[in-house]
């Protein structure tokens, strides 16, 4: 379905819940929540660049992105929701309360941080020439796909899951790769974690080398309503990893904040 120049998957019937995947996620990363959280009106959308989604604000920023999720949740009919977004996601996510809480009722984190990567910028630079070359070298994004696929998972992951990712990420568009990994290393909320008064869920995974568990900690200890969750051998793609553990979490947890 396309709303507002938004594509997006929907399932079950109730207080909703809006999942937002990362960089080399679609809304097909969350089928597993989808049909699973059924006491909620799930919606996974397409981040714009994705699918068939708009493009209109391209190259997109944290700020465009979160002004195009706050247009696509009043034109879904909700007034508030919780959000849901693994990496980058739960990057726009904590983006998205910090400029609109009135519209965030929960705020879940899945392998996500409160900035890239450190205060070095040759840490930014090094970490575009590493994702940018292999397209300039001539590869597609299907064998790019192929290569880090395999790497972004943890040892406990089914050859099933590895071969989703893989999947789901070789349809991601060069132009679009390239657009967002450049707003990705735009990203700092670092100092104002303190400013999120909405209860947070953060969940990591022990062998996640993109989003480590222990920043994830620190980041739970940093803000003021927040509970912190590991889930041992998941890697970083955890809500198709053990999308069992990772739905028992997110049910407990949002079961406390549900009228």
């Amino acid at each position: 379905m396309i709303l507002g120049g938004i594509e997006y998957l929907e399932a079950g019937s109730g207080p909703p819940i809006i999942f937002l995947h990362g960089i080399g996620g679609s809304a097909d990363s969350f089928e597993s929540q989808l049909t699973k959280l059924t006491n909620y009106h799930c919606v996974a959308w397409n981040m714009p660049g994705y699918g068939a989604s708009s493009t209109d604000n391209w190259p997109c920023s944290f700020e465009s992105l979160s002004a195009s999720l706050a247009t696509f949740i009043d034109a879904l009919g909700f007034s508030q929701v919780h959000l849901v977004g693994q990496s980058i996601g739960g990057m726009l996510a904590l983006e998205h309360v910090l400029r609109r809480p009135d519209q965030v009722i929960t705020l879940s984190m899945i392998a996500s941080t409160p900035s890239f990567g450190g205060r070095d910028e040759q840490f930014k630079i090094d970490f575009l020439k590493a994702r940018l070359t292999p397209l300039e070298a001539g590869k597609t994004m299907q064998q790019i796909a192929a290569q880090a696929a395999p790497m972004l998972i943890g040892p406990n992951a089914s050859e099933e899951c590895v071969g989703r990712v893989e999947t789901i990420l070789s349809q991601v568009s060069e132009r679009t790769w390239r657009g967002i990994l450049e707003t990705l290393v735009t990203f700092n909320r670092r100092d104002d974690l303190e400013a999120v008064e909405k209860p947070c869920c953060l969940i990591a995974g022990s062998h996640d080398k993109n989003s480590p568990a222990r920043t994830i900690q620190k980041m739970s200890e940093k803000l003021p309503h927040a509970e912190f969750h590991l889930i041992d051998g998941a890697g970083h793609m955890i809500n198709q990893e053990a999308s069992e553990l990772t739905n028992d979490i997110l049910n407990k947890f949002l079961g406390k904040h549900t009228a």
